[in-house]
């Protein structure tokens, strides 16, 4: 199956005279094409959400094609044919300014969700739309693992989302993501706020040096938490101070999963790449899911509680074809706090995942627990 989702492989495709068969071109605008569409074989081919001249769409639809006719009036693409940006979701937003949030696109497509009745909206065809949407997504981060052959070395950090800017826990999982991530381990996280923008902050931070970090840390703890009318003004004021250029962008590249689900909590503008879903279910199941090497609990409260079962269920029963490491950062918060750690060791004994199960307050720990397990995947002599 060839998937095409640029005009610019459209017509490479076009121009090596290749077959349609089993060829899925996904949200274009081919209205430039109609003549070569409508003078070319078309059998076997797929087009998702693709915008058609009545001509074109004739001859796909006679040679037996299958046409997913895009929707209109909506604030979202359910036929995206790649991941989000900061940029794009926050275009307009005005850090002087920060009630210009309204206007952006994550804030118009949260208002459309809430309007269309939220998780469970009253139109089959609204549902439809944020299924494909999603099912899109997921296929753009699958894509974006494979990373062309050489599958990312993907860990997640997980924790709370009341975690606030300078609180020592905020600055212990920057400090762990921007040290993974210098040693090559693709990071992700639920992608809003709290433990989950510490962790893109640090990756975001993992070509600079810690008083740089810490610099930034002192900006952002002026709004420490997402409620403070100016949270997302200071982090666009760190990104400013300290930019990613062309090459940091992907040694310090990161990927955030959030959820319109959870809308009233804006995702944090440090994720270089953002997957975000309408479906809570689909996205917890999927963060949880492609962190194949490894995931760091950081204290948390009942989602990331929900996320720790999850997890353990996947490794208990191997229902992934990896089990991977499952870490714990913070000794009193996992034992007596929430004294999860506890009942999850006990329900791994006799189980493979058992001997993957950490208990630490050491960040050393957690990286080298993290790269003795790397290097079980890869084995010796192989390129990690």
């Amino acid at each position: 199956m060839t998937e095409i989702e640029t005009l610019e492989a459209f017509e490479r495709h076009l121009r090596s005279r290749g077959s349609f068969l089993n060829v899925v071109v996904q949200g274009l605008d081919l209205r430039g094409f109609t003549r070569e569409l409508s003078s070319i074989p078309l059998q076997g081919a797929a087009f998702m959400g693709c915008q058609l001249e009545q001509e074109a769409l004739q001859a796909a639809l006679s040679h037996g094609a299958m046409v997913f006719p895009p929707f209109l009036g909506l604030p979202y693409q359910p036929y995206r044919a790649s991941l989000y940006t900061v940029e794009e979701l926050y275009a307009g937003f005005d850090p002087a300014r920060p009630a210009t949030y309204a206007e952006t696109l994550d804030a118009r497509v949260y208002a459309h969700w809430v309007t269309q009745g939220r998780a469970s909206p009253a139109s089959i065809l609204e549902t439809l739309a944020q299924r494909l949407h999603d099912h899109s997504v997921t296929d753009a981060v699958e894509e974006l693992l494979a990373n062309g052959g050489k599958p990312r070395k993907t860990v997640a950090i997980m924790g709370g989302h009341s975690m606030l800017r300078g609180q020592p826990d905020y600055r212990s999982v920057a400090l762990l993501a921007r040290e993974l991530t210098r040693r090559g381990f693709f990071m992700v996280s639920g992608g809003g706020p709290g433990a989950m923008e510490a962790t893109h902050l640090g990756a975001w931070f993992a070509r600079r040096s810690e008083a740089e970090l810490d610099a930034a840390l002192a900006v952002l703890a002026k709004a420490p938490s997402y409620k403070d009318r100016e949270w997302l003004s200071r982090a666009f004021e760190v990104r400013a101070a300290f930019p990613l250029g062309a090459e940091e962008r992907l040694a310090c590249a990161s990927l955030g999963i959030p959820t319109w689900h959870y809308g009233h909590e804006p995702p944090n503008a440090f994720a270089t790449i953002v997957a975000k879903y309408f479906a809570n279910s689909v996205r917890e199941e999927g963060l949880i899911t492609i962190a194949r090497g490894g995931i760091v609990y950081s204290p948390g409260s009942a989602g990331t509680i929900q996320e720790i079962f999850q997890d353990a269920c996947q490794n208990h029963y191997n229902t992934v074809g990896v089990v991977s490491p499952m870490i714990f950062l913070g000794r009193e918060f996992w034992t007596r706090t929430r004294p999860i750690y506890p009942l999850v060791a006990q329900l791994a004994q006799g189980h493979e995942y058992a001997r993957y199960l950490r208990l630490t307050d050491s960040l050393e720990e957690i990286i080298q627990a993290l790269e003795e397990y790397d290097r079980t995947l890869v084995g010796p002599g192989t390129p990690g």
